[in-house]
């Protein structure tokens, strides 16, 4: 059986595919890497909220799934919008990684309440969440892939880095990370850490039993289900300061989610749990909760701000 593997070109996603083909060629599958560029591998001079956050690192991946040059796409969870298009769908979720934010810095005593600190993210939900714990920090916009931000650091442009562990460690800069931040505090955005394999309707059975038999982790997949049903619920994009944890405690999951304003001044967070069997309903009760307890008026908030 040979299976074709889409992916985006960078170090990280393809370090993420070349993880995904070692596991299907260990259960004696032949693969093929395909990499293939998207929007938000093209436009780096401005920020995802600006380019539209729908499908900016998915779209051009999903048009190879569609005409069968590929059988299966390797995303980040975190790249995946909360809907996908007609015919495509995520049959697995590799075991998930770490999911807090860490600073990278050559500094190991950074003083986050120094006015004088410059950190560099794109990300709105750092920001806002940046805006409101620590206020007196000024952050600067670094796009890129991770070794283009280092060097952009190294030049000048911030004094740390603000990123997911995931990518820091899957690339080897572990002893660069001067602060790893409290996940209850500093919620990551849902999907953080995952890696989501998705497919088109035409994949042949055999070959997506064979794929989710290779690479699903189900305690991962229960979690990342439970907050993309949250995110579905809120309807927000990844340009949108929203934020969701699960964890997959016994025989429940645990949903710690919400929203924050842009400037960090409005935040709203709650916490659900649901069966295992069922990990959508934690994120659709967490996402009712939101929205009607201050989130829609921060969501519609953040819409026309964004424009």
């Amino acid at each position: 059986m040979k299976i074709k593997i889409g992916t985006r070109g960078s170090k990280l996603a393809l370090w993420q595919a070349y993880h995904i083909q070692d596991l299907l060629e260990k259960k004696g599958a032949e693969t093929e890497i395909v990499t293939i560029e998207t929007k938000g591998d093209k436009i780096l001079d401005v920020s995802i909220s600006k380019i539209g956050s729908k499908g900016v690192f998915t779209e051009e991946i999903e048009e190879q799934l569609a005409s069968g040059a590929i059988d299966i796409a390797v995303h980040s969870a975190k790249d995946m919008q909360s809907e996908l298009p007609d015919g495509f769908e995520l049959i697995a979720i590799g075991e998930r990684e770490k999911a807090s934010d860490v600073l990278l810095s050559n500094n190991k005593n950074l003083d986050l309440n120094n006015s004088n600190l410059k950190i560099g993210t794109s990300s709105t939900r750092r920001i806002a969440f940046l805006k409101k714990y620590y206020p007196e920090v000024s952050t600067v916009p670094i796009r890129g892939n991770l070794q283009t931000r280092i060097r952009k650091m190294e030049e000048g442009q911030s004094d740390a880095l603000f990123l997911a562990y995931a990518g820091v460690h899957r690339m080897g800069y572990n002893d660069q990370i001067a602060l790893e931040m409290d996940v209850q505090k500093f919620t990551p955005a849902v999907g953080q850490g995952s890696i989501a394999i998705e497919t088109y309707t035409s994949l042949s059975s055999e070959k997506r039993e064979f794929v989710r038999n290779s690479i699903n982790h189900k305690p991962s997949e229960i979690a990342i289900k439970a907050e993309r049903a949250f995110l579905k619920k809120m309807q927000g994009g990844c340009s949108v300061p929203i934020f969701g944890y699960a964890q997959v405690i016994e025989n429940q999951v645990v949903l710690k989610g919400g929203i924050i304003s842009l400037d960090g001044s409005k935040f709203v967070v709650s916490e659900s749990q649901a069966p295992i069997t069922n990990p959508e309903l934690a994120g659709e009760s967490l996402g009712k909760y939101v929205l009607e307890n201050g989130g829609a008026e921060i969501l519609e908030e953040i819409r026309k701000e964004q424009g």
